[in-house]
């Protein structure tokens, strides 16, 4: 079974950037679909943004213009650019393998006003 890793997270102003990096543990990550999801206190898991096996990608409206989302397949890695970020945008950010339902364990990213 997969198992994600995410890491990158942190505190920020509001305006800066982070990098979050999911890596991939298992073969069936360069074949498939990588999302990114996020959670903020009290609300609901909120979908981000999703990379396909070759590279297309699709965002929310919230962060479409702010966000890329890229993947390395050699590496087993999917990785989120962050600019521009928002007090809005706190939240504990996932890293997620459709297949299999996979879920890492979460990155705490927290911008401040």
């Amino acid at each position: 079974q997969v198992q994600l890793k995410e890491s990158g997270g942190g505190l920020v102003q509001a305006g800066g950037s982070l990098r979050l990096s999911c890596v991939a543990s298992g073969s069936i990550f360069s074949h498939n679909s990588v999302d990114w999801y996020r959670q903020a206190p009290g609300k609901q898991r909120e979908w981000v943004a999703t990379i396909n096996h070759i590279g297309l990608t699709v965002y929310s409206d919230s962060v479409k213009g702010r966000f890329t989302i890229s993947r390395d397949n050699a590496k087993n890695t999917a990785s989120l650019q962050m600019n521009s970020l928002k007090p809005e945008d706190t939240a504990v950010y996932y890293c997620h393998l459709p297949t299999g339902d996979a879920w890492g364990q979460g990155t705490q990213v927290t911008v401040s006003a």
